[in-house]
Formats: C-alpha cells, sequence, structure tokens
C-alpha cells in the first residue's frame, strides 16, 4: 500500500541519524569521503539518495543501501503522482 506523504530519505538521516551519531552533516560527509555541499543538499531533500551514496551509507552501517533507495523511490513516485496537471497518456493498445 502506497505511503501518503513519505518522508525524504535524507529527512531521517538530518532527523534521526545525525543526531544518534552525534555529528553534523560536514563530519558524516568527510567519514563517507562524500561532497558536504552535496550531502547537505539531500539532507534538506533538495538532492535524491542516489545509489553511490547509499552505498556508502550501507558500508559505514548505517543501514541498507536498498532501503534507503527504496524510500527515495516511494519520495519520488508520490511527488510526481501530485503535480497539478499530470500528463494526459492514453492507455496502449
Amino acid at each position: 500500500m502506497p505511503m501518503h506523504n513519505p518522508p525524504h530519505p535524507g529527512e531521517a538521516l538530518r532527523l534521526d541519524v545525525l543526531p544518534a551519531l552525534g555529528i553534523n552533516a560536514d563530519a558524516l560527509a568527510t567519514h563517507l569521503g562524500f561532497s558536504p555541499r552535496h550531502l547537505r543538499a539531500v539532507l534538506n531533500g533538495r538532492l535524491p539518495v542516489r545509489a553511490e551514496l547509499a552505498h556508502r551509507l550501507e558500508l559505514a552501517g548505517l543501514g541498507s543501501a536498498r532501503q534507503y533507495l527504496a524510500e527515495q523511490q516511494a519520495w519520488s513516485l508520490w511527488q510526481a503522482r501530485q503535480r497539478p496537471h499530470p500528463p494526459i497518456i492514453r492507455l496502449y493498445p
């Protein structure tokens, strides 16, 4: 069953993971070997969690890459379905 308005996966990282670890976004980015600017954009929901970041989070023991990617897909699909003027596409014969 689809979730109603699922959270962006970056939000969970920002609100749950960072405080639990007692670190900030820049410290996590450094630990992951990831761009701090890019990670902050993910944490603020401006960029998606892509496979490379999900993989690095998994390698750091911060959850499953598949779970991060599934959460991102759920969020992205929900956003696409909320557009005020969806494309008009006929059923394929």
